[in-house]
């Protein structure tokens, strides 16, 4: 009987030895997997990444819109993704990037960066690929158009640009980004609100913004258009001279330029600007991207990238934003041959 009673304490004894200890793993397991003071989203892009690096495509030259817009997404996701890479791969607005990154299907560290340009260009260009071929996981900004001349120019008002392009349209020669971009359907805008064909509007598209300031500088066009953030340091220094904005209304930015609307005539035009992931990828990965981007959003780096470079915040996520995309693709089109520069 005493060696049984021995036997059956035995165990008893072993588990109040390690009950505590056992209690102790338990909680801090849960504290572990509950942790308030972990980040969810930086947790959540981990699960998506798996260890891979983030990688954000700008499908047009350094110093551009696109640009501008990955590498200040890179600088306000460090907290949250740590380290990502950003890459150039330009031309054709955009739809040269465009047919690299659709290959890159089902990955989720592939981003690209796109915008309204991407879908003109991809119409006028007659591309085999669209943003249909994409995942829209959010927008981000809103940025206008800027009509500038070179300092010494004499055409001094968009009166005088008007009056020239109803004289001699050829003569009046604009230069801007690519080919059925922003830059190149204002032009046409501006020529149909002046009287003329906007189909004939001598239009000289490049690749980048620093390219076309170089062409109106030299004096080998009359005119450019340009992003408002990417020519605002030109305006300021006296290189070129703002004769109106796209907006609606004047902009806190360019106070003294007046809207095209002020000036005369009848346009508005906004530029905008967005994420997209490689189709094929799970539901999953797409919510936890969106949620990534939509938190960067609210970032200190973030909001004082758009205070910094005038743009507006035009955050739109989810099914909202996949709508909005293809509504644009419709929109671009009517508008694109409408001024006669829609695929043939």
């Amino acid at each position: 009987m005493r060696n049984r009673r021995r036997q059956d304490t035995a165990p008893r004894r072993r588990w109040t030895y390690w009950a505590p200890l056992a209690v102790a793993v338990l909680a801090t397991g849960a504290l572990v997997a509950t942790d308030p003071g972990e980040d969810p989203e930086r947790g959540a892009a981990a699960r998506v990444l798996a260890g891979q690096q983030l990688r954000i495509m700008a499908p047009a030259a350094p110093g551009g819109g696109w640009d501008q817009t990955s590498r200040e997404m890179q600088s306000a996701l460090r907290d949250l993704v740590g380290r990502s890479e950003v890459y150039n791969v330009s031309g054709a607005g955009g739809t040269i990037g465009l047919s690299q990154f659709v290959r890159h299907q089902g990955d989720p560290s592939q981003l690209m960066t796109t915008g309204l340009i991407m879908i003109g260009a991809a119409e006028t260009n007659d591309s085999p690929h669209s943003l249909s071929e994409t995942v829209p996981l959010v927008r981000l900004t809103t940025d206008y158009q800027v009509v500038v001349t070179s300092a010494d120019s004499p055409l001094r008002d968009m009166t005088s640009v008007a009056d020239a392009m109803r004289a001699d349209l050829r003569g009046v020669s604009i230069s801007g980004g690519s080919a059925g971009g922003v830059e190149h359907i204002l032009a046409a805008m501006l020529a149909k609100a002046a009287g003329a064909n906007p189909a004939e509007v001598s239009y000289v598209a490049h690749s980048g913004g620093g390219e076309a300031l170089t062409t109106l500088l030299s004096g080998r066009s009359s005119l450019g258009i340009s992003g408002v953030s990417e020519i605002r340091p030109q305006i300021e220094a006296g290189q070129v001279r703002a004769l109106a904005v796209s907006s609606p209304h004047r902009l806190p930015e360019l106070p003294d330029v007046p809207t095209l609307r002020e000036a005369g005539l009848d346009v508005e035009l906004q530029n905008w600007r967005g994420v997209v992931a490689p189709k094929g990828i799970s539901a999953e990965h797409e919510h936890a991207l969106e949620q990534v981007l939509l938190e960067m959003t609210r970032t200190p780096g973030w909001r004082e990238a758009l205070a910094r470079r005038g743009w507006g915040d035009a955050t739109l996520a989810g099914p909202e934003f996949e709508e909005f995309v293809r509504s644009e693709e419709s929109r671009v089109a009517e508008l694109l041959a409408e001024i006669g520069l829609g695929r043939r």
